[in-house]
């Protein structure tokens, strides 16, 4: 019976853990993965690619919400952040680390980082129903290349 050996469980385990060194907001890269691991992952998954009728995509089009002032507080309004079991601060990290992760290539050259202010302010007012709405009105406002192929709540 092949046994599993530690080392390359734990290489697995780092290999998997995504580095985001340097972000701005982003005091503990590992500690905001480790709140993606336990809080975002099981409906978005480990690549951020969603679920088709469920889950939004955020792989590559999740920064293009930062583009307006209303695309960036509807990122700390979905249910899914508002409803998060973090504090303030670890959940500004955690978004922080998040759009720079997945998608870096729409990050604004202005980007200000979320901080633990803001994100309290956003989560006290959650879009409980209408999280899908605002995201297409969104998507269309702005002209943005995310896809809107998913008519779940985030």
């Amino acid at each position: 019976m092949n046994r599993p050996r530690p080392w390359l469980i734990a290489a697995c385990l780092l290999a998997s853990w995504p580095a985001a060194a340097g972000v701005a907001g982003v005091d503990n890269p590992r500690r905001a993965w480790q709140h993606w691991v336990l809080n975002c992952q099981g409906c978005h998954g480990p690549d951020a690619a969603g679920r088709p009728n469920a889950t939004p995509n955020m792989a590559g089009e999740v920064a293009q919400f930062l583009g307006t002032p209303e695309g960036r507080a509807y990122l700390g309004r979905v249910p899914g952040v508002a409803d998060a079991p973090l504090s303030d601060a670890a959940l500004a990290e955690l978004m922080n680390w998040m759009l720079v992760r997945f998608d870096p290539d729409n990050m604004p050259a202005d980007f200000r980082p979320y901080t633990a202010q803001e994100i309290k302010k956003l989560r006290s007012q959650p879009l409980r129903t209408d999280a899908s709405r605002t995201r297409a009105a969104l998507l269309g406002a702005t002209g943005s290349t995310a896809r809107d192929t998913n008519r779940g709540e985030p």
